[in-house]
């Protein structure tokens, strides 16, 4: 591994205790519905610390499975399926379940080194497991994979240099949801609880934007573009700060412009709607929806997020194995139109907030580009960090 003579050699196995977790049966109902989360690879949504999830247990639930609960700063990895090669550390007591291996880490060792040494691992994880028709690391492969550590002082250097970058970015998270909150508050107020709603006119989401379909030709030329896959869109958030590249997609490709509206229509209950800061490309499992006005935008931006349209486009997909709504559905929903001047008052409102999530979201690409460079640097002993 290293060359560093102060480094050790060891084994996942050496730094704690390994635990598999485990799900309680689904057929109790006493089980779920506690307070106790229950973490699924699902929750390992690209937090480093997770405190909340989708589900929780109860105590009995918990004891059900009690061989499988964590403490406090346990270092968890998705070993089985799709999701391979995830990592995070749980922020309080919980359960995981049977897709989940975790490390409850030895004092002696920093659960921040383990969990940034794991992280940088994904594809040597998923590469172990892949060897069957559903992928998996189990336990005692897990066990047994190779880590380099070095003295603790040095893990909690290395660590925290890191974990700074992550905080930063993790603050801009926070204040980004703290925004967008804002703007729904505010949008729900003014345009859907408002007294008036039924006096105003009735309208169709067709009316407030078009659908775009410009294709581009899978060309040298497009693989500079920043492209935002489906899986790059953040679920219940505005925030269209991730992209790749476009040398990453090949077909069914189109193109968006700054200020498009994007919207996940493949699987809509994964609710992923945003505002396209950049012109880029993206696939046509999203539709690019550009505003016929732009004091429409804000406007329709919201009625898209909506748990209302969610709802709906949900409901009305098509396909079995893979829903997708239609635009021919979606563009004639049905929603009340206020006055333009209300619509402008409400993008007035809109737009420095959104200019500030850009912002935080931009800022945040450049800190994980930073962290992503230095970590390879850092755990291989090639930079040094001197407590």
């Amino acid at each position: 591994m290293t060359d560093e003579k102060d480094w050790k050699d060891l084994i996942i196995a050496d730094l704690g205790k390994v635990v598999t977790g485990k799900t309680p049966s689904t057929s109790n109902p006493e089980y779920f519905g506690g307070d106790i989360p229950f973490v699924t690879p699902t929750d390992m949504d690209g937090r480093r610390i997770i405190s909340t999830t989708e589900r929780y247990l109860t105590e009995m639930g918990a004891n059900a499975v009690k061989g499988s609960k964590l403490p406090e700063k346990s270092v968890i990895v998705s070993c089985i399926g799709s999701q391979m090669g995830k990592v995070a550390i749980v922020g309080k007591p919980c359960v995981t379940n049977q897709q989940i291996n975790a490390i409850v880490v030895s004092p002696e060792y920093s659960e921040l080194f383990v969990y940034y040494s794991l992280s940088l691992r994904g594809d040597e994880i998923r590469y172990i497991g892949s060897g069957s028709a559903v992928p998996i690391l189990n336990k005692s492969d897990f066990s047994n994979l190779p880590i380099a550590i070095p003295p603790l002082p040095e893990q909690r250097a290395i660590a925290g240099i890191l974990g700074a970058l992550d905080d930063k970015i993790e603050l801009n998270r926070r204040m980004n949801r703290t925004l967008e909150a804002m703007a729904r508050a505010v949008f729900r107020h003014w345009f859907v609880e408002n007294e008036e709603v039924e006096s105003w006119k009735v309208g169709k989401l067709g009316d407030l934007v078009t659908l775009i379909n410009e294709r581009v030709d899978a060309t040298p030329q497009k693989d500079n573009e920043k492209y935002i896959a489906l899986d790059d869109m953040p679920s219940k958030s505005i925030d269209l700060s991730q992209y790749r590249l476009g040398s990453e997609v090949n077909s069914s490709i189109i193109s968006f412009k700054r200020g498009d509206i994007l919207f996940g229509s493949m699987r809509p209950y994964f609710h992923k709607v945003g505002i396209a800061p950049f012109d880029g490309i993206t696939r046509t499992t999203t539709f690019v929806l550009r505003p016929k006005k732009d004091i429409f935008r804000a406007f329709a931006l919201y009625w898209f997020f909506s748990d209302e349209v969610i709802e709906f486009s949900t409901t009305a997909s098509v396909g079995t194995t893979i829903p997708y709504v239609r635009w021919e559905t979606l563009e004639n929903y049905e929603i009340p139109i206020p006055s333009h001047s209300l619509m402008e008052k409400f993008t007035k409102f809109f737009q420095p907030l959104w200019l500030k999530i850009v912002s935080n979201g931009k800022q945040s690409r450049t800190l994980a580009a930073l962290r992503d460079a230095l970590l390879p640097k850092l755990m291989s002993g090639e930079v040094r960090v001197r407590p």
